[in-house]
């Protein structure tokens, strides 16, 4: 039997992203803290915007999304041209890879970085270069140290995800500095709302002020859109250019557009979630601690938990009891953390039902 077309060089080395559970083992209620959606859930006036298009579903949306960048522009200052929308950030990354990477090209990410990176790179047959983190910190000294003539990109999640951890506004500027001008600085701040540091900046400035800096945002932490995939980037004009020459003619929805429309002016909605986030990210962490485990400190809406390397009490183990008990985390051996589980913010019933299991299971005789 003749063998069938060949993928390109790069594809089959690729690990396929296994996004975070949905399903529990055990019956009854079932609280879902594996993907850090939302604890509240998306703004009644984007649901509202969403449903009241029902019946215009047979129409093409606007193909460059200018509404929404319009709102975007008018939320944080910025020039509406220089912003990019996408399904989700996601797309966003592929197509910053897409335009700027091939083979031969080096692109950088930290050892527990977002999945995503390492996909993207090496589905334009690039080469993804890993830096070490230090106290599960990116660390701007072991990304630079790694810059060759090869390096075209440079993936920084800041907040990152898993691990919840950030870099001073200082340190990304000092990594910028050390980067070539053919090396695109790819600033990755899907949780940027929930930073509350005064030595935190999500990227716009560093945008605003350079030629070779982009930062992507998304609607599906805080704002409560997983579900609608919306995200969007802020760019120099020249980049720009780039992805709207290569992203898809209609690659945002009808109804997407709307609800992040909606999304954006629900100013009270965003502050209520992120408030939520205030209350229950600081109570999960000292109540699990409480528990002698560690925990990560995190400035995103999730915290990653270490579990000890004990067959009876380790991470495989606490994640099986969880699950038993209607509590879904996500596992992290795909990061390089088998020990540790990523547990969401939830609601206040979640919060409480999780920790009330974790004690249980750390008491277990």
């Amino acid at each position: 039997m003749a063998a069938g077309p060949a993928p390109q060089p790069g594809i089959l080395d690729i690990a396929a992203y296994v996004p975070g559970k949905s399903a529990a083992t055990g019956g009854g209620r079932v609280y879902k803290l594996s993907s850090n959606e939302s604890a509240l859930g998306p703004s009644p006036s984007a649901a509202e915007a969403y449903t009241a298009l029902a019946r215009d579903l047979h129409l093409y949306p606007d193909g460059s999304a200018s509404k929404l960048r319009d709102a975007l522009a008018a939320r944080y200052g910025l020039n509406a041209d220089r912003i990019v929308c996408g399904a989700g950030s996601d797309e966003l990354l592929q197509l910053l890879a897409h335009g700027y990477l091939g083979p031969g090209d080096e692109a950088i990410h930290t050892e527990h970085g977002f999945l995503v990176y390492p996909i993207v790179i090496r589905a334009n047959g690039a080469t993804p270069v890993v830096a070490r983190e230090i106290g599960h910190t990116a660390n701007v000294d072991e990304i630079l140290k790694l810059v060759t003539d090869r390096t075209r990109m440079v993936f920084l999640a800041n907040p990152n995800n898993p691990t919840g951890t950030y870099v001073p506004f200082d340190e990304v500027r000092r990594l910028h500095a050390g980067l070539p001008d053919n090396c695109l600085l790819v600033l990755d701040a899907a949780y940027a709302e929930y930073v509350r540091r005064n030595d935190y900046e999500a990227g716009i400035e560093l945008v605003a002020t350079s030629s070779n800096v982009v930062m992507t945002r998304t609607f599906s932490k805080a704002y409560g859109l997983a579900g609608l995939r919306l995200g969007w980037a802020y760019c120099p004009p020249d980049v720009a250019d780039v992805l709207n020459r290569i992203r898809g003619p209609f690659n945002v929805t009808l109804p997407a557009i709307a609800a992040g429309i909606a999304a954006v002016e629900d100013v009270d909605h965003l502050e209520r979630s992120v408030s939520h986030n205030d209350q229950w990210l600081p109570w999960l962490h000292a109540e699990i601690e409480k528990l002698g485990l560690h925990v990560t400190p995190s400035a995103g809406n999730f915290l990653l938990v270490h579990f000890p390397n004990d067959g009876d009490r380790d991470a495989k183990a606490a994640d099986a009891f969880l699950s038993a008990r209607g509590l879904i985390l996500r596992g992290m051996a795909a990061y390089g953390l088998p020990g540790a589980l990523r547990l969401s913010v939830g609601t206040e019933e979640a919060n409480r039902a999780v920790v009330a299991a974790l004690t249980e299971f750390m008491n277990k005789a």
